[in-house]
């Protein structure tokens, strides 16, 4: 079973595709694998028996990788594998050289050792030879080779006579001076136009153990996009564009021809299939998650992986700059990508990526890939240097494919509900606008917000009314939400119109449209990197608002189903904030309460207001609920007072009393602010760090929105 689903641990390969769930299956019907591999031919699972049959060496090779050998001669007594206590200040040397500065504090408490009284030791760093893969040592794959032929060494030496004590700082720092003062020649990179001139291109990466690429297709979309082509980086400056499906320049309204000497896409494949899945070769990407539906489709697991969009995210989540490669190129780089536009064109006379110049099309593709590469050299040691590895390693870089798999195989939508729906709300819309149109005495367009502004505010002289800076009344949805809790009558029909026409023109009217047109499915996008406490956040449609609070919403959610087999099960954690919250701030009432399963409102209620939670008024159980959650999101006064409509004053008592019960809230609180300032950064548990450049800003407001922002990050992320 180990032979086919592989350990990606011990970089046993087994074969792609196939899981322990599916290996069970398998030596089921087959009885062991020897038979499977022999009868692999009757698997009726097109794509399951072609992954056996062209994966069959590495399933041999896999079972003799997890046999254990139990006639190793052991010349050895078992006292000599008795675990001894290392030499505290021998090892604290060491690790004060490679700055492994939180693992020097833990040797020298378990050693009973003054680490003060050690001194850095010198360590000699052997460098790999492309043979072995990336450099372990440095953190740098072999990267180039001068005319001679040998392979230089960080300082410019070659790998035969290069011995010196390098710390992790120093490699990162020549890494980072190599990638970013490099020139980018976009007239350097080669077209691969012939088979033999791509496997040789595979046989390099290979051994240079890692290869960036970028996959070229026709649609934003990875579930509509078709291949075009694929360029591929092996070392700065040494890139290549694949081209497999681009068209002749002289085409006609029918499409023209495809451009000659060009591979096959299915022959193109065939080789770089086995490199795009070789556990042995590291695939760095940007903005991965694309690729990897686009090739998952075409029957290519890609692994092991990077992403240097996440890598970027990871490091320098909430700064101004963006993660997207123009500007981590511009950033880390001093360089100014070549943009799409520039080969594709702009506006009507631009043309599909397939029909740009073959010369174009492989400067703009290459320098795509080598940038990448590039980046990751620069970016990657940073994650080490910054004590967030274990974010990348283990929150971030898993979910890649699990992400893709889920936009892969999508959802379903029935169509019919969505149109039912539709024309309910059609209906109730049309009935309110006459409604409207009756306590207004005349026809207007509701959703226009200068002809309501100018009704509400200027004829009726409701309250509240304030004017936006192009002098127009505001009509947004809080101030016409507070209107109908006071009792007006239009604003509460006009909330209630915008819902329901809101819900048509996003959901029962928008959803028919994003239906695949093979698969049936709704496919939304997931952005990893979008969100700044690292939550992710769906798109194209968007998935994670679908309305819940209102009974119009409830319904929409009704279209989504799954055949009569399966069942959708809904999961969400309990309060998970508060959860948090009570963990990192230490409050002894809140972690007994969720300990017990108490309902957390109603103690905090009890708590607060010195009433009993037997028979508690559901009114005062509302206000602690609002509470609690306001002042996590760091709720002012008056934010409290306009959700609980009550006076500021008796608003700011509540939040005064519940800082007195719960002391160790009001200290997190401002901890978290205090840290904030000094670092411009805060933490979560798990490591995840959010910056706020504008935590020390002279904006009153600005700098406020940071603090807010930072007391609930920790919570969030």
């Amino acid at each position: 079973l180990q032979a086919l689903t592989g350990d990606s641990v011990d970089n046993v390969p087994g074969v792609p595709g196939i899981g322990p769930k599916t290996a069970a299956q398998l030596l089921e019907q087959f009885g062991d694998l020897d038979t499977l591999l022999a009868r692999a031919g009757e698997i009726k699972q097109d794509k399951r028996r072609e992954s056996i049959i062209a994966n069959a060496d590495k399933a041999r090779i896999s079972r003799q990788l997890v046999t254990l050998m139990n006639d190793v001669p052991v010349t050895e007594g078992l006292e000599d594998f008795v675990l001894h206590a290392p030499d505290g200040p021998k090892l604290i040397g060491f690790l004060k050289t490679m700055e492994f500065t939180s693992l020097t504090r833990r040797v020298a408490e378990a050693t009973s050792t003054e680490a003060g009284d050690v001194q850095a030791v010198a360590v000699t760093v052997e460098r790999a030879d492309h043979a072995h893969g990336p450099d372990v040592g440095a953190g740098l794959p072999p990267v180039a080779r001068n005319a001679s032929g040998t392979e230089p060494d960080e300082a410019g030496g070659t790998a035969e006579t290069s011995k010196q004590g390098d710390t992790p700082s120093l490699l990162a720092a020549l890494r980072l001076e190599r990638a970013a003062t490099g020139k980018i020649d976009i007239s350097a990179y080669h077209c691969i136009r012939d088979v033999s001139t791509l496997k040789a291109w595979v046989a390099e990466a290979r051994e240079a153990g890692i290869a960036a690429f970028d996959v070229r297709a026709t649609s934003a979309d990875p579930m509509q996009a078709e291949l075009i082509g694929m360029a591929i980086a092996t070392a700065p400056g040494r890139a290549a564009y694949i081209p497999f499906a681009h068209m002749s320049g002289n085409g006609d309204l029918l499409g023209g021809g495809a451009l000659e000497n060009q591979i096959a896409l299915r022959e193109a494949l065939a080789v770089l299939k086995p490199l795009l899945e070789d556990r042995s070769v590291l695939k760095v990407a940007q903005n991965l998650k694309y690729d990897l539906v686009i090739m998952s489709r075409y029957g290519i697991d890609v692994a092991p992986f990077d992403d240097t969009m996440l890598i970027s995210y990871v490091l320098d989540a909430g700064t101004p700059h963006g993660h997207g490669m123009d500007a981590l190129a511009e950033k880390w780089l001093g360089h100014t990508p070549l943009q799409l536009k520039d080969v594709t064109g702009s506006g009507k006379s631009s043309v599909g990526f397939d029909q740009v110049d073959i010369d174009k099309a492989t400067a703009h593709a290459a320098e795509d890939a080598d940038v990448t590469l590039r980046l990751w050299l620069v970016l990657k040691p940073r994650l080490a240097a910054k004590g967030l590895v274990s974010v990348y390693e283990r929150l971030e870089r898993p979910l890649v494919p699990v992400l893709a798999r889920m936009e892969q195989r999508g959802i379903s939508v029935d169509r019919q509900i969505l149109s039912r729906l539709s024309g309910e709300l059609a209906q109730g819309a049309a009935r309110l606008e006459e409604e409207i149109y009756q306590l207004i005495g005349e026809r207007i367009n509701i959703g226009s917000p200068k002809q309501l502004g100018d009704i509400l505010f200027g004829r009726m002289g409701l309250p509240g009314g304030s004017k936006t800076k192009t002098g127009q009344w505001s009509t947004s949805a809080q101030l016409l939400e507070d209107l109908a809790a006071e009792g007006h009558e239009l604003p509460r029909k006009i909330v209630d119109w915008r819902q329901l026409t809101k819900l048509k023109s996003t959901y029962t009217d928008a959803l028919p449209g994003f239906i695949h047109p093979d698969t049936k499915r709704v496919h939304t996008s997931y952005a990893l990197a979008a969100t700044t406490t690292g939550r992710l956040s769906s798109s194209d449609p968007n998935l994670q608002n679908i309305p819940v609070r209102t009974a119009e919403g409830r319904k929409i959610r009704t279209a989504f189903i799954t055949d009569k087999s399966h069942r959708l099960v809904s999961a969400d954690y309990s309060q998970i904030e508060l959860r948090v919250l009570a963990h990192v701030a230490e409050i002894p009432q809140l972690r007994q309460a969720f300990a017990d399963g108490a309902d957390i409102h109603a103690i905090t209620a009890s708590e607060m207001f010195n009433v009993p939670v037997e028979g508690m008024p559901s009114e005062v159980r509302r206000r602690a609920k609002a509470i609690n959650f306001g002042i996590i999101y760091g709720i002012s006064a008056f934010g409290l007072a306009n959700q609980l409509s009550i006076p500021r004053e008796e608003a700011g008592n509540y939040i005064k009393k519940y800082f007195e019960r719960f002391p160790g809230i009001r200290d997190y609180i401002e901890e978290t602010k205090a840290y904030a300032r000094e670092h411009g950064f805060v933490e979560t548990i798990f490591g995840r760090r959010i910056h706020y450049p504008d935590i020390r800003s002279s904006n009153p407001s600005l700098r406020a929105f940071n603090e807010r922002a930072s007391i609930n990050a920790r919570l969030q992320g």
